[in-house]
């Protein structure tokens, strides 16, 4: 059997194999395929494992012998559910498998922006401290998360891990989920009651229609004077411009984003260099220990395809 990986290079390293695909046939790996290459590239493939490769009509149309679709990834919106479901294609997704990860990175980003450790670690290393004349200079003002409000949008297992990191920094936790989810220590509030509340909103939520363009120069609008955003979801339920206002007109005191509409970072994406933006490259799910459960979850997705028990189907 052929197994062909189209983007290998994002979810591949020196660390992080596709040993554990290799019980099951022949795996041929692309590091990062181009969506011209895509129909060539899988033409004899029994099997394709993907994270964002675009799988269509047109990338699929030479896969005669195709079978199976396995994402390295939860989400599966490059994927033509309803041509595969015609050619009765099987399309399994890995989920749960970065919750720890992206809950760990959002108060990574959350401490970086209340505890300025970059700050002051370029202030060390520029030799500042060594001029100060005392010996804990007040250069950046620093914030306690204790008795602060944090609010989540989406309750999921990610939302909810949040959620428990939060709750042990001594923090008032608000969350809205469009389908009521009680959790203990946690109020559940609706959308408008959450933005005028919170002194952090994160977002946690999928991106679909309903979430598509949350956050945008209303919803920012609304959020309590100073407050800070945090989206380690999806770009595509901010949008950048609204975001870039509320910044720049010190309305909102800072965003920490892991996300962009368009990715990797346009050469011209309007958050580059924005005020109070702390940006990372989309790397919330990309711990060694996390990528190698992904390989783990992705392994046993074909194990139960080939035995006939499908599990994570995606429909």
């Amino acid at each position: 059997m052929k197994i062909v990986i189209t983007d290998a290079q994002t979810v591949v390293d020196e660390l992080v194999t596709t040993e554990p695909l290799r019980e099951f046939g022949e795996v041929i790996q692309h590091g990062l395929l181009k969506y011209e290459e895509v129909a060539e590239a899988v033409a004899a493939a029994d099997m394709i494992i993907c994270n964002k490769t675009l799988l269509n009509a047109h990338s699929l149309r030479l896969a005669k012998k195709l079978r199976y679709i396995g994402l390295f990834a939860t989400g599966y919106n490059n994927i033509d559910i309803p041509y595969c479901q015609s050619r009765h294609i099987t399309v399994c997704n890995a989920g749960s498998y970065s919750t720890n990860a992206v809950a760990q990175h959002t108060f990574a980003l959350i401490l970086a922006h209340y505890n300025k450790v970059a700050q002051y670690d370029r202030y060390v290393q520029e030799g500042r401290w060594k001029r100060s004349p005392t010996f804990s200079p007040f250069v950046y003002p620093l914030n306690e998360l204790a008795g602060k409000t944090i609010g989540i949008v989406g309750l999921g297992a990610i939302g909810q891990a949040v959620a428990r990191i939060a709750l042990a920094f001594g923090m008032r936790v608000l969350a809205y989920n469009r389908h009521p989810r009680p959790m203990e220590g946690v109020t559940l509030t609706d959308f408008d009651t959450l933005l005028r509340d919170s002194d952090i909103v994160t977002v946690h939520c999928p991106l679909n229609e309903d979430s598509k363009e949350l956050f945008n120069h209303d919803s920012f609008g609304r959020m309590k004077a100073g407050a800070l955003f945090v989206n380690t979801a999806r770009g595509g339920v901010m949008v950048e411009k609204d975001l870039r206002d509320a910044l720049e007109s010190d309305h909102l005191g800072g965003a920490c984003i892991d996300t962009l509409n368009v990715e990797p970072m346009e050469e011209d994406c309007i958050l580059m260099q924005t005020k109070n933006c702390l940006i990372t490259p989309h790397i919330a799910w990309a711990p060694v220990e996390t990528r190698l459960r992904l390989m783990g979850i992705v392994a046993e997705n074909i194990r139960q395809f080939l035995n006939g028990t499908p599990i994570h189907v995606v429909s």
